[in-house]
Protein backbone atom coordinates (compact mmCIF):
# COMPACT_ATOMS: atom_id res chain seq x y z
CA UNK A 1 0.00 0.00 0.00
CA UNK A 2 2.31 2.49 1.32
CA UNK A 3 4.26 1.60 -2.43
CA UNK A 4 1.70 2.43 -4.66
CA UNK A 5 1.30 6.16 -2.46
CA UNK A 6 4.95 6.88 -3.10
CA UNK A 7 4.50 5.97 -7.13
CA UNK A 8 2.44 9.20 -7.50
CA UNK A 9 4.76 11.32 -5.62
CA UNK A 10 7.39 10.18 -7.69
CA UNK A 11 5.64 10.48 -10.84
CA UNK A 12 5.25 14.24 -9.80
CA UNK A 13 8.93 14.70 -8.44
CA UNK A 14 9.37 13.56 -12.25
CA UNK A 15 7.41 15.76 -13.74
CA UNK A 16 8.25 18.76 -11.74
CA UNK A 17 12.50 17.71 -12.51
CA UNK A 18 11.26 17.66 -16.03
CA UNK A 19 9.57 20.94 -15.98
CA UNK A 20 12.65 22.47 -14.69
CA UNK A 21 15.22 20.97 -17.21
CA UNK A 22 12.93 22.29 -19.88
CA UNK A 23 13.19 25.72 -18.67
CA UNK A 24 16.52 26.06 -18.20
CA UNK A 25 17.31 24.59 -21.82
CA UNK A 26 14.58 27.19 -23.73
CA UNK A 27 17.90 28.18 -26.11
CA UNK A 28 18.41 24.95 -27.32
CA UNK A 29 17.30 23.81 -31.34
CA UNK A 30 13.35 23.70 -31.78
CA UNK A 31 13.90 19.87 -31.85
CA UNK A 32 15.14 19.41 -28.74
CA UNK A 33 11.73 21.72 -27.52
CA UNK A 34 9.64 19.21 -29.06
CA UNK A 35 11.19 16.23 -27.73
CA UNK A 36 11.00 17.74 -24.35
CA UNK A 37 7.08 18.82 -25.04
CA UNK A 38 5.91 15.14 -26.07
CA UNK A 39 8.01 13.72 -22.68
CA UNK A 40 6.24 16.32 -21.01
CA UNK A 41 3.02 15.34 -22.13
CA UNK A 42 3.44 11.75 -21.51
CA UNK A 43 4.23 12.08 -18.30
CA UNK A 44 1.67 14.64 -17.54
CA UNK A 45 -0.68 11.67 -18.45
CA UNK A 46 0.88 9.34 -16.56
CA UNK A 47 0.42 11.47 -13.53
CA UNK A 48 -2.96 12.42 -14.29
CA UNK A 49 -3.47 8.20 -14.72
CA UNK A 50 -1.74 7.42 -11.13
CA UNK A 51 -3.90 10.06 -9.10
CA UNK A 52 -6.87 8.47 -10.67
CA UNK A 53 -5.88 4.94 -9.53
CA UNK A 54 -4.95 6.56 -6.41
CA UNK A 55 -8.37 8.17 -5.82
CA UNK A 56 -9.90 5.08 -6.72
CA UNK A 57 -7.71 2.93 -4.17
CA UNK A 58 -8.33 5.29 -1.12
CA UNK A 59 -12.06 5.31 -1.93
CA UNK A 60 -11.65 1.46 -2.25
CA UNK A 61 -9.94 2.11 1.72
CA UNK A 62 -12.16 4.71 2.93
CA UNK A 63 -13.92 4.03 6.34
CA UNK A 64 -17.33 1.98 5.50
CA UNK A 65 -18.88 4.31 7.53
CA UNK A 66 -18.17 7.42 4.89
CA UNK A 67 -21.56 8.53 3.13
CA UNK A 68 -21.55 8.51 -0.99
CA UNK A 69 -22.24 12.13 -0.73
CA UNK A 70 -18.88 12.78 1.06
CA UNK A 71 -17.58 10.35 -1.37
CA UNK A 72 -18.88 12.39 -4.30
CA UNK A 73 -16.90 15.91 -3.00
CA UNK A 74 -13.53 14.17 -2.50
CA UNK A 75 -13.73 12.74 -5.76
CA UNK A 76 -14.69 16.07 -7.18
CA UNK A 77 -12.33 17.89 -5.54
CA UNK A 78 -9.45 15.68 -6.54
CA UNK A 79 -10.40 16.30 -10.12
CA UNK A 80 -10.73 19.67 -9.67
CA UNK A 81 -7.11 19.60 -9.04
CA UNK A 82 -5.83 17.34 -11.54
CA UNK A 83 -7.49 20.06 -14.44
CA UNK A 84 -4.81 22.73 -13.54
CA UNK A 85 -2.27 20.42 -14.69
CA UNK A 86 -4.53 18.73 -17.64
CA UNK A 87 -5.27 20.38 -20.72
CA UNK A 88 -7.38 17.43 -22.39
CA UNK A 89 -7.77 16.71 -26.10
CA UNK A 90 -10.54 18.09 -28.05
CA UNK A 91 -12.55 16.56 -31.01
CA UNK A 92 -12.51 18.93 -33.33
CA UNK A 93 -14.63 18.30 -36.74
CA UNK A 94 -14.88 21.39 -39.57
CA UNK A 95 -14.00 23.79 -36.98
CA UNK A 96 -16.42 22.86 -34.56
CA UNK A 97 -15.08 22.01 -31.17
CA UNK A 98 -17.29 18.50 -30.04
CA UNK A 99 -16.05 17.35 -26.90
CA UNK A 100 -12.71 17.08 -25.23
CA UNK A 101 -11.25 14.11 -23.72
CA UNK A 102 -8.61 13.77 -20.62
CA UNK A 103 -8.49 10.35 -19.69
CA UNK A 104 -6.83 7.31 -21.70
CA UNK A 105 -8.59 4.11 -22.12
CA UNK A 106 -6.25 1.24 -21.22
CA UNK A 107 -2.76 2.20 -23.76
CA UNK A 108 -4.70 4.52 -25.85
CA UNK A 109 -4.08 8.44 -24.83
CA UNK A 110 -6.57 10.61 -25.32
CA UNK A 111 -5.12 12.46 -28.55
CA UNK A 112 -4.94 9.12 -30.39
CA UNK A 113 -8.47 8.25 -29.69
CA UNK A 114 -9.66 11.88 -30.74
CA UNK A 115 -8.54 10.77 -34.14
CA UNK A 116 -9.63 7.86 -34.57
CA UNK A 117 -13.28 9.05 -33.84
CA UNK A 118 -12.66 11.93 -36.34
CA UNK A 119 -11.79 9.81 -38.49
CA UNK A 120 -14.80 8.23 -38.80
CA UNK A 121 -17.18 10.67 -38.27
CA UNK A 122 -15.87 12.19 -41.71
CA UNK A 123 -15.91 8.53 -43.26
CA UNK A 124 -19.85 8.36 -42.21
CA UNK A 125 -20.96 11.86 -42.88
CA UNK A 126 -19.25 11.83 -46.49
CA UNK A 127 -21.08 8.43 -47.04
CA UNK A 128 -23.38 8.50 -50.00
CA UNK A 129 -26.75 7.17 -47.87
CA UNK A 130 -26.73 7.15 -44.22
CA UNK A 131 -29.29 6.53 -41.86
CA UNK A 132 -30.28 8.70 -38.35
CA UNK A 133 -30.95 5.59 -35.96
CA UNK A 134 -27.26 3.88 -37.28
CA UNK A 135 -26.05 6.13 -34.36
CA UNK A 136 -26.28 4.36 -30.41
CA UNK A 137 -24.89 3.38 -28.14
CA UNK A 138 -23.54 0.39 -26.91
CA UNK A 139 -23.51 -0.69 -23.64
CA UNK A 140 -20.71 -3.00 -22.13
CA UNK A 141 -19.59 -3.97 -18.19
CA UNK A 142 -16.77 -1.27 -18.82
CA UNK A 143 -17.47 0.78 -21.59
CA UNK A 144 -20.18 2.45 -23.40
CA UNK A 145 -19.32 2.43 -27.24
CA UNK A 146 -20.56 5.10 -29.32
CA UNK A 147 -21.84 2.91 -32.82
CA UNK A 148 -22.44 4.00 -35.91
CA UNK A 149 -23.65 0.59 -37.72
CA UNK A 150 -20.81 -1.83 -36.82
CA UNK A 151 -18.27 -0.04 -36.35
CA UNK A 152 -16.92 1.94 -32.74
CA UNK A 153 -16.77 5.41 -33.03
CA UNK A 154 -15.76 6.81 -29.07
CA UNK A 155 -15.93 4.25 -26.31
CA UNK A 156 -16.92 6.17 -23.00
CA UNK A 157 -14.89 5.33 -19.88
CA UNK A 158 -15.76 5.06 -15.98
CA UNK A 159 -13.09 7.65 -15.95
CA UNK A 160 -14.28 9.85 -18.26
CA UNK A 161 -17.18 10.25 -16.79
CA UNK A 162 -15.19 11.16 -13.71
CA UNK A 163 -14.39 13.78 -15.46
CA UNK A 164 -17.25 15.21 -16.91
CA UNK A 165 -19.22 14.88 -13.23
CA UNK A 166 -21.91 12.38 -14.47
CA UNK A 167 -21.79 8.70 -15.20
CA UNK A 168 -20.91 7.17 -17.99
CA UNK A 169 -24.20 5.86 -19.53
CA UNK A 170 -25.47 9.71 -19.61
CA UNK A 171 -22.09 11.16 -21.28
CA UNK A 172 -22.09 8.16 -23.86
CA UNK A 173 -25.80 9.46 -24.43
CA UNK A 174 -24.89 12.82 -24.80
CA UNK A 175 -22.13 12.56 -26.78
CA UNK A 176 -23.79 10.47 -28.86
CA UNK A 177 -26.44 12.91 -29.57
CA UNK A 178 -23.53 15.73 -30.41
CA UNK A 179 -21.71 13.08 -32.91
CA UNK A 180 -25.02 12.41 -34.10
CA UNK A 181 -26.16 15.89 -35.60
CA UNK A 182 -22.37 16.83 -36.87
CA UNK A 183 -22.89 13.13 -39.18
CA UNK A 184 -26.13 14.25 -39.95
CA UNK A 185 -24.46 18.19 -40.50
CA UNK A 186 -21.61 16.38 -42.64
CA UNK A 187 -24.06 13.75 -44.96
CA UNK A 188 -26.46 16.83 -45.89
CA UNK A 189 -23.20 18.41 -46.92
CA UNK A 190 -21.62 14.98 -48.51
CA UNK A 191 -24.76 12.94 -49.27
CA UNK A 192 -26.26 11.41 -52.38
CA UNK A 193 -29.12 14.54 -52.69
CA UNK A 194 -25.62 17.36 -52.53
CA UNK A 195 -23.87 15.03 -55.62
CA UNK A 196 -27.16 14.96 -57.43
CA UNK A 197 -27.40 18.53 -56.97
CA UNK A 198 -23.98 19.09 -57.55
CA UNK A 199 -24.52 17.17 -61.17
CA UNK A 200 -27.63 19.18 -61.78
CA UNK A 201 -25.24 22.44 -61.34
CA UNK A 202 -22.33 21.16 -63.55
CA UNK A 203 -24.83 19.90 -66.33
CA UNK A 204 -26.45 23.84 -66.00
CA UNK A 205 -22.82 25.21 -65.78
CA UNK A 206 -21.41 23.28 -69.13
CA UNK A 207 -24.73 24.60 -71.10
CA UNK A 208 -24.28 27.94 -70.14
CA UNK A 209 -20.55 28.25 -71.11
CA UNK A 210 -21.15 26.48 -74.28
CA UNK A 211 -24.09 29.03 -75.19
CA UNK A 212 -21.72 31.80 -73.87
CA UNK A 213 -19.30 30.51 -76.25
CA UNK A 214 -21.59 29.90 -79.50
CA UNK A 215 -23.07 33.71 -78.66
CA UNK A 216 -19.62 35.25 -78.55
CA UNK A 217 -18.48 33.80 -81.87
CA UNK A 218 -21.59 34.81 -83.34
CA UNK A 219 -21.11 38.49 -82.11
CA UNK A 220 -17.98 38.20 -83.34
CA UNK A 221 -19.18 37.34 -87.31
CA UNK A 222 -21.85 39.43 -87.14
CA UNK A 223 -20.00 42.95 -86.08
CA UNK A 224 -16.69 41.74 -87.72
CA UNK A 225 -17.17 43.09 -90.76
CA UNK A 226 -19.51 45.94 -90.10
CA UNK A 227 -16.96 47.56 -87.72
CA UNK A 228 -14.05 46.84 -89.95
CA UNK A 229 -16.21 48.86 -92.91
CA UNK A 230 -16.65 51.70 -90.24
CA UNK A 231 -13.17 51.55 -89.29
CA UNK A 232 -11.74 51.88 -93.11
CA UNK A 233 -14.28 54.74 -93.52
CA UNK A 234 -12.32 57.10 -90.71
CA UNK A 235 -10.18 59.76 -92.60
CA UNK A 236 -7.84 59.81 -89.43
CA UNK A 237 -3.93 58.61 -90.87
CA UNK A 238 -1.35 58.68 -88.32
CA UNK A 239 1.52 59.85 -89.41
CA UNK A 240 5.34 61.01 -88.07
CA UNK A 241 6.49 63.50 -90.38
CA UNK A 242 6.55 62.10 -93.55
CA UNK A 243 5.50 58.71 -92.59
CA UNK A 244 1.93 57.13 -92.81
CA UNK A 245 2.21 55.08 -90.15
CA UNK A 246 -1.92 53.67 -90.17
CA UNK A 247 -3.11 53.93 -93.54
CA UNK A 248 -6.40 51.95 -94.94
CA UNK A 249 -4.27 48.56 -95.09
CA UNK A 250 -2.34 48.98 -92.34
CA UNK A 251 -5.86 50.12 -90.06
CA UNK A 252 -8.02 47.10 -91.42
CA UNK A 253 -5.07 44.65 -90.57
CA UNK A 254 -4.66 46.41 -87.24
CA UNK A 255 -8.19 46.30 -86.18
CA UNK A 256 -8.93 42.30 -86.97
CA UNK A 257 -5.81 41.16 -84.65
CA UNK A 258 -7.30 43.82 -81.98
CA UNK A 259 -10.63 42.16 -82.77
CA UNK A 260 -9.65 38.52 -83.04
CA UNK A 261 -7.87 39.60 -79.53
CA UNK A 262 -11.10 40.63 -77.80
CA UNK A 263 -12.93 37.91 -78.55
CA UNK A 264 -9.71 35.16 -77.11
CA UNK A 265 -10.10 37.22 -74.07
CA UNK A 266 -13.56 37.48 -73.61
CA UNK A 267 -13.99 33.50 -74.00
CA UNK A 268 -10.83 33.20 -71.71
CA UNK A 269 -12.52 35.57 -69.27
CA UNK A 270 -16.07 33.29 -69.19
CA UNK A 271 -13.86 29.86 -68.79
CA UNK A 272 -11.99 31.36 -65.75
CA UNK A 273 -15.61 32.16 -64.12
CA UNK A 274 -17.35 28.22 -65.05
CA UNK A 275 -14.22 26.13 -64.69
CA UNK A 276 -13.77 27.37 -60.68
CA UNK A 277 -17.53 26.71 -60.55
CA UNK A 278 -17.61 23.46 -61.62
CA UNK A 279 -15.09 22.90 -58.57
CA UNK A 280 -17.26 24.34 -56.58
CA UNK A 281 -20.69 22.53 -56.74
CA UNK A 282 -18.75 19.27 -54.94
CA UNK A 283 -17.71 20.21 -51.65
CA UNK A 284 -14.32 17.59 -51.92
CA UNK A 285 -13.25 19.89 -54.87
CA UNK A 286 -14.08 23.47 -53.33
CA UNK A 287 -10.28 23.88 -52.24
CA UNK A 288 -9.47 23.71 -56.03
CA UNK A 289 -11.80 26.18 -56.30
CA UNK A 290 -10.20 29.15 -54.36
CA UNK A 291 -6.66 27.44 -55.65
CA UNK A 292 -7.55 28.11 -59.42
CA UNK A 293 -9.15 31.30 -58.45
CA UNK A 294 -5.79 32.22 -56.53
CA UNK A 295 -3.83 31.52 -59.57
CA UNK A 296 -6.02 34.35 -61.12
CA UNK A 297 -6.13 36.72 -58.45
CA UNK A 298 -3.08 36.44 -56.31
CA UNK A 299 -1.05 37.61 -59.32
CA UNK A 300 -3.22 40.12 -59.99
CA UNK A 301 -3.40 41.87 -56.78
CA UNK A 302 0.50 41.25 -56.44
CA UNK A 303 0.63 43.19 -59.34
CA UNK A 304 -1.82 45.74 -58.30
CA UNK A 305 0.29 46.41 -54.98
CA UNK A 306 3.43 46.39 -56.47
CA UNK A 307 2.11 49.23 -58.66
CA UNK A 308 0.84 50.86 -55.68
CA UNK A 309 4.18 50.71 -54.12
CA UNK A 310 5.88 51.59 -56.88
CA UNK A 311 4.17 55.11 -57.53
CA UNK A 312 6.66 56.88 -55.21
CA UNK A 313 9.72 55.78 -56.89
CA UNK A 314 8.08 56.63 -60.28
CA UNK A 315 6.75 60.14 -59.38
CA UNK A 316 10.61 60.56 -58.79
CA UNK A 317 11.86 59.24 -62.36
CA UNK A 318 9.06 61.36 -63.88
CA UNK A 319 10.50 64.38 -62.38
CA UNK A 320 14.52 63.65 -63.08
CA UNK A 321 12.92 62.62 -66.91
CA UNK A 322 11.32 66.14 -66.76
CA UNK A 323 14.18 68.17 -65.13
CA UNK A 324 17.14 66.59 -67.66
CA UNK A 325 14.80 66.66 -70.89
CA UNK A 326 14.59 71.02 -70.21
CA UNK A 327 18.21 71.15 -69.55
CA UNK A 328 19.03 69.01 -73.15
CA UNK A 329 16.97 71.58 -75.09
CA UNK A 330 18.39 74.30 -73.27
CA UNK A 331 21.53 73.02 -74.31
CA UNK A 332 20.38 72.49 -77.90
CA UNK A 333 19.44 75.65 -78.02
CA UNK A 334 22.56 77.12 -77.35
CA UNK A 335 24.47 74.91 -79.75
CA UNK A 336 22.08 76.00 -82.24
CA UNK A 337 22.74 79.60 -81.62
CA UNK A 338 26.56 78.67 -81.76
CA UNK A 339 25.90 76.76 -85.51
CA UNK A 340 24.36 79.47 -86.90
CA UNK A 341 26.64 82.54 -85.86
CA UNK A 342 24.45 84.19 -83.93
CA UNK A 343 26.39 83.22 -80.50
CA UNK A 344 30.41 83.52 -81.02
CA UNK A 345 32.58 81.71 -78.70
CA UNK A 346 36.58 82.09 -78.78
CA UNK A 347 38.69 79.29 -80.15
CA UNK A 348 34.95 77.35 -80.84
CA UNK A 349 34.10 76.68 -84.36
CA UNK A 350 30.36 76.79 -85.93
CA UNK A 351 31.12 73.08 -87.05
CA UNK A 352 31.93 71.96 -83.77
CA UNK A 353 28.42 72.72 -82.33
CA UNK A 354 26.31 69.85 -83.44
CA UNK A 355 29.23 66.89 -82.43
CA UNK A 356 29.55 68.98 -78.93
CA UNK A 357 25.74 68.60 -78.32
CA UNK A 358 25.71 65.20 -79.45
CA UNK A 359 28.43 64.37 -77.03
CA UNK A 360 26.78 66.70 -74.28
CA UNK A 361 23.55 64.96 -74.56
CA UNK A 362 24.67 61.56 -74.22
CA UNK A 363 26.48 62.51 -71.28
CA UNK A 364 23.12 64.37 -69.57
CA UNK A 365 21.06 60.58 -70.67
CA UNK A 366 23.75 58.78 -68.96
CA UNK A 367 23.96 60.81 -66.01
CA UNK A 368 19.96 60.48 -65.60
CA UNK A 369 19.97 56.86 -66.67
CA UNK A 370 22.61 56.52 -62.97
CA UNK A 371 19.97 58.12 -61.44
CA UNK A 372 16.92 56.61 -62.44
CA UNK A 373 19.03 53.25 -62.11
CA UNK A 374 18.31 52.65 -58.53
CA UNK A 375 14.80 53.46 -58.69
CA UNK A 376 14.04 50.96 -60.74
CA UNK A 377 11.71 47.70 -59.81
CA UNK A 378 13.96 44.90 -58.61
CA UNK A 379 17.27 46.57 -59.32
CA UNK A 380 19.12 45.35 -56.34
CA UNK A 381 18.05 41.93 -56.92
CA UNK A 382 20.50 39.48 -57.83
CA UNK A 383 19.14 38.38 -61.20
CA UNK A 384 18.54 41.86 -62.53
CA UNK A 385 22.21 43.08 -61.44
CA UNK A 386 23.44 39.59 -63.20
CA UNK A 387 21.68 40.29 -66.35
CA UNK A 388 23.01 43.65 -65.99
CA UNK A 389 26.99 42.79 -65.82
CA UNK A 390 26.46 39.69 -68.35
CA UNK A 391 24.78 42.77 -70.79
CA UNK A 392 27.87 44.76 -70.15
CA UNK A 393 30.55 42.29 -71.17
CA UNK A 394 28.46 41.23 -74.23
CA UNK A 395 28.43 45.24 -75.15
CA UNK A 396 32.39 45.68 -74.13
CA UNK A 397 33.53 42.61 -75.84
CA UNK A 398 31.49 43.12 -79.03
CA UNK A 399 31.99 47.11 -80.07
CA UNK A 400 35.54 47.21 -79.45
CA UNK A 401 35.90 48.29 -83.28
CA UNK A 402 32.68 50.39 -82.68
CA UNK A 403 34.17 52.38 -80.27
CA UNK A 404 37.57 52.77 -82.13
CA UNK A 405 35.79 54.03 -84.94
CA UNK A 406 33.69 56.21 -83.03
CA UNK A 407 36.54 58.15 -80.54
CA UNK A 408 38.35 58.56 -83.88
CA UNK A 409 34.98 60.26 -85.61
CA UNK A 410 35.04 62.61 -82.64
CA UNK A 411 38.98 63.05 -83.02
CA UNK A 412 38.49 64.20 -86.42
CA UNK A 413 35.44 66.42 -85.63
CA UNK A 414 37.21 68.49 -83.19
CA UNK A 415 40.78 68.30 -85.79
CA UNK A 416 39.01 69.37 -88.43
CA UNK A 417 41.04 67.94 -91.21
CA UNK A 418 38.36 68.16 -94.04
CA UNK A 419 34.41 68.63 -94.50
CA UNK A 420 31.38 67.38 -96.43
CA UNK A 421 32.34 68.59 -99.95
CA UNK A 422 35.88 68.62 -99.59
CA UNK A 423 37.97 67.31 -101.69
CA UNK A 424 40.80 65.16 -100.49
CA UNK A 425 43.34 62.34 -101.04
CA UNK A 426 43.64 59.18 -98.44
CA UNK A 427 46.53 56.90 -99.73
CA UNK A 428 45.68 56.02 -103.40
CA UNK A 429 41.93 57.14 -103.26
CA UNK A 430 40.83 60.97 -104.48
CA UNK A 431 37.40 62.13 -104.29
CA UNK A 432 34.85 64.47 -102.32
CA UNK A 433 33.20 63.75 -98.57
CA UNK A 434 30.05 61.88 -99.13
CA UNK A 435 29.27 61.75 -95.50
CA UNK A 436 30.73 62.01 -92.45
CA UNK A 437 29.08 59.40 -89.60
CA UNK A 438 30.21 58.56 -86.16
CA UNK A 439 31.81 55.12 -87.54
CA UNK A 440 32.88 55.57 -91.10
CA UNK A 441 33.38 58.13 -93.91
CA UNK A 442 32.26 58.22 -97.68
CA UNK A 443 33.87 59.49 -100.61
CA UNK A 444 33.15 59.72 -103.99
CA UNK A 445 35.60 59.10 -106.70
CA UNK A 446 36.40 60.78 -110.13
CA UNK A 447 34.40 57.77 -111.39
CA UNK A 448 31.64 58.02 -109.26
CA UNK A 449 32.67 55.26 -107.29
CA UNK A 450 31.55 56.00 -103.41
CA UNK A 451 34.27 54.17 -100.82
CA UNK A 452 33.35 53.62 -97.16
CA UNK A 453 36.33 54.55 -94.83
CA UNK A 454 36.38 53.53 -91.56
CA UNK A 455 36.93 56.32 -89.05
CA UNK A 456 39.76 54.82 -87.29
CA UNK A 457 41.74 53.89 -90.95
CA UNK A 458 41.20 57.92 -91.25
CA UNK A 459 43.23 59.12 -87.97
CA UNK A 460 45.79 56.39 -88.84
CA UNK A 461 46.95 57.80 -92.15
CA UNK A 462 48.41 60.44 -93.77
CA UNK A 463 44.79 62.84 -95.35
CA UNK A 464 45.23 65.70 -97.80
CA UNK A 465 42.79 68.05 -98.33
CA UNK A 466 42.53 69.75 -101.25
CA UNK A 467 39.56 71.95 -100.90
CA UNK A 468 41.46 73.26 -97.63
CA UNK A 469 44.31 74.30 -99.53
CA UNK A 470 42.18 75.89 -102.60
CA UNK A 471 40.05 78.43 -100.45
CA UNK A 472 42.67 79.50 -98.64
CA UNK A 473 45.97 79.61 -100.89
CA UNK A 474 45.25 77.80 -103.76
CA UNK A 475 45.97 74.44 -105.43
CA UNK A 476 49.43 73.79 -107.59
CA UNK A 477 48.61 72.21 -110.39
CA UNK A 478 51.70 70.82 -111.90
CA UNK A 479 53.06 68.65 -114.69
CA UNK A 480 56.72 67.50 -115.90
CA UNK A 481 58.23 67.46 -119.58
CA UNK A 482 61.70 66.02 -120.64
CA UNK A 483 63.93 68.02 -123.29
CA UNK A 484 67.19 67.75 -124.87
CA UNK A 485 69.98 69.46 -124.62
CA UNK A 486 70.12 71.24 -127.81
CA UNK A 487 66.63 73.35 -127.08
CA UNK A 488 67.35 76.62 -125.14
CA UNK A 489 65.61 76.43 -121.58
CA UNK A 490 64.00 80.00 -122.35
CA UNK A 491 62.09 78.55 -125.55
CA UNK A 492 60.68 75.58 -123.14
CA UNK A 493 60.10 78.01 -120.14
CA UNK A 494 58.00 80.21 -122.38
CA UNK A 495 56.07 77.39 -124.33
CA UNK A 496 55.00 76.16 -120.86
CA UNK A 497 53.98 79.19 -119.21
CA UNK A 498 51.47 80.38 -123.06
CA UNK A 499 49.83 76.71 -122.12
CA UNK A 500 49.35 77.49 -118.95
CA UNK A 501 47.45 80.93 -119.32
CA UNK A 502 45.59 79.23 -122.74
CA UNK A 503 44.18 76.99 -119.83
CA UNK A 504 40.97 77.72 -117.89
CA UNK A 505 40.34 77.73 -114.46
CA UNK A 506 44.26 78.07 -113.86
CA UNK A 507 44.91 81.64 -112.00
CA UNK A 508 47.15 84.71 -113.12
CA UNK A 509 47.66 86.09 -110.05
CA UNK A 510 49.98 84.47 -108.67
CA UNK A 511 51.85 84.02 -112.21
CA UNK A 512 52.47 80.80 -113.28
CA UNK A 513 56.34 79.43 -112.93
CA UNK A 514 58.78 77.09 -114.17
CA UNK A 515 61.16 74.95 -112.34
CA UNK A 516 63.84 72.98 -114.17
CA UNK A 517 63.83 70.41 -111.59
CA UNK A 518 66.66 67.75 -113.11
CA UNK A 519 69.46 68.00 -115.21
CA UNK A 520 69.79 63.74 -116.73
CA UNK A 521 72.32 62.43 -118.72
CA UNK A 522 70.29 62.93 -121.80
CA UNK A 523 67.34 65.64 -120.90
CA UNK A 524 66.56 68.90 -118.88
CA UNK A 525 63.35 67.74 -116.61
CA UNK A 526 60.87 71.34 -116.59
CA UNK A 527 57.66 71.54 -114.63
CA UNK A 528 55.23 73.88 -114.94
CA UNK A 529 52.95 75.51 -112.03
CA UNK A 530 49.75 76.81 -112.07
CA UNK A 531 47.48 77.99 -109.28
CA UNK A 532 43.76 77.32 -109.02
CA UNK A 533 40.77 77.32 -106.75
CA UNK A 534 39.01 74.91 -108.82
CA UNK A 535 39.60 71.42 -107.28
CA UNK A 536 36.17 70.17 -108.38
CA UNK A 537 37.84 70.34 -112.02
CA UNK A 538 41.38 69.03 -111.74
CA UNK A 539 41.03 66.48 -113.74
CA UNK A 540 39.76 68.46 -116.42
CA UNK A 541 42.14 71.41 -115.48
CA UNK A 542 45.10 68.50 -116.09
CA UNK A 543 43.59 66.89 -119.40
CA UNK A 544 43.52 70.69 -120.74
CA UNK A 545 47.18 71.82 -119.63
CA UNK A 546 48.18 68.61 -121.30
CA UNK A 547 46.58 69.15 -124.81
CA UNK A 548 48.12 73.03 -124.66
CA UNK A 549 51.71 71.49 -124.12
CA UNK A 550 51.34 69.03 -126.85
CA UNK A 551 49.62 72.13 -129.28
CA UNK A 552 52.44 74.52 -127.85
CA UNK A 553 55.44 72.73 -128.25
CA UNK A 554 54.22 71.00 -131.66
CA UNK A 555 53.93 74.58 -133.04
CA UNK A 556 57.16 75.54 -131.69
CA UNK A 557 58.85 72.55 -133.85
CA UNK A 558 60.30 71.10 -130.22
CA UNK A 559 59.88 67.82 -129.93
CA UNK A 560 59.12 66.02 -126.46
CA UNK A 561 61.07 63.30 -126.00
CA UNK A 562 63.60 61.90 -123.94
CA UNK A 563 67.25 60.91 -126.27
CA UNK A 564 69.48 59.04 -125.01
CA UNK A 565 71.25 57.08 -128.10
CA UNK A 566 72.49 60.20 -130.14
CA UNK A 567 73.91 57.74 -132.33
CA UNK A 568 70.91 56.57 -134.23
CA UNK A 569 70.02 60.23 -134.46
CA UNK A 570 70.64 61.06 -137.60
CA UNK A 571 69.13 58.38 -139.87
CA UNK A 572 65.40 59.15 -137.59
CA UNK A 573 62.61 61.72 -138.37
CA UNK A 574 61.77 64.27 -135.77
CA UNK A 575 58.81 63.17 -133.83
CA UNK A 576 56.10 65.88 -134.11
CA UNK A 577 53.06 65.71 -136.13
CA UNK A 578 53.42 67.03 -139.05
CA UNK A 579 51.18 70.25 -140.64
CA UNK A 580 48.81 69.55 -142.46
CA UNK A 581 50.83 71.81 -145.79
CA UNK A 582 53.55 69.78 -145.51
Amino acid sequence: MMTNFYKPLLAVFCLLYCLCVDAQTEIKCDSVVSESDSLVQVLRSQVQELQLQRIMMQEQLAESGRSDSLRTAERKARIDSLRQITSGAPLIVDGDTLLVLYARKGGVYPETRVEQAHTVILSEGKRMTMFADSIYVYESDFFSDIMAGDEVILSITDIDALWQNTTRQELAAQYAEIIKAKIVEFHEEYGLRQKLYGLMWVVIIIVVQTLLIRATLWIYRKWRYRLLRLVMRWNIPLRIRDYEVLNVRRRGLTFSFFYRLLRFFIIIWQLLISVPLLFYVFPETKTITFTLLGYIWNPFVDIVMSVIGYLPNLFKIIVIIICFRYIVKAVHYLMNEVATGKLKINGFYADWAQPTYLILRLLLYSFMFVMIWPLLPSSNSEIFQGVSVFIGVIVSLGSTSIVGNVMAGLVMTYMRPFHVGDFIRFGEVEGFVLEKTALVTRIRTRKNEVITIPNSNLMSAQTSNYSFAADNFGIIVHTKVTIGYDMKHELIENLLLSSAKATKHLQQKPLPFVRVTALDDFYVEYEINAYTHSTDKLSDIYSELHQNILDHFHEAGVEIMSPHIFAHRNNLELQIPKSENT
